[in-house]
């Protein structure tokens, strides 16, 4: 999943630095769960609260940036091309993208208290993988939605 990531951010990087740092922030998200999913095998007890709430910050902080920054600004640069296609093509994305945002908040709303977080630890891998599988549709969605946009829009190549 990190490799498609790196790609994706090979392919999408120069499009807006906005999406750029938002592909980092998904990088920087992805390590974080990784470092979290081998902690849950190496000893799960000794996971603390404050490392998962560090993870729930980094996934909420990528979340809230793609729908607070990045998306209305894709919607905006199609709106700009009148575009009439890619606002459907995003409305239905984002329609689909709302899944996995409910899954991120249910994650955030079960270890989001000492006590909650003490009760859902054995359920901790269970919940990264969840959380993996639906990022990974999450990040194809988003790509389709930024590849819509930057095929449609890039100035085309040898045009000054």
């Amino acid at each position: 999943m990190l490799e498609d990531c790196k790609t994706a951010r090979e392919r999408w990087g120069g499009v807006h630095r906005l999406i750029d740092r938002w592909l980092e922030q998904r990088e920087g998200l992805l390590v974080v769960l990784n470092e979290l999913e081998q902690s849950c095998d190496a000893d799960l007890e000794t996971i603390t609260k404050e490392r998962i709430d560090t993870f729930s910050e980094t996934l909420m902080d990528y979340i809230s940036a793609g729908h607070f920054e990045v998306y209305p600004q894709l919607r905006e640069e199609a709106r700009a091309f009148d575009d009439t296609s890619a606002l459907n093509i995003a409305d239905r994305l984002l329609e689909r993208l709302e899944m996995s945002t409910e899954l991120v908040l249910s994650f955030d709303e079960d270890y989001s208290t000492p006590v909650r977080c003490q009760r859902f630890l054995p359920r901790l891998p269970a919940w990264l993988e969840r959380l993996k599988k639906g990022l990974s549709e999450r990040f194809g969605l988003e790509d389709q939605l930024i590849a819509r946009l930057h095929d449609e829009h890039a100035p085309a190549e040898g045009i000054s």
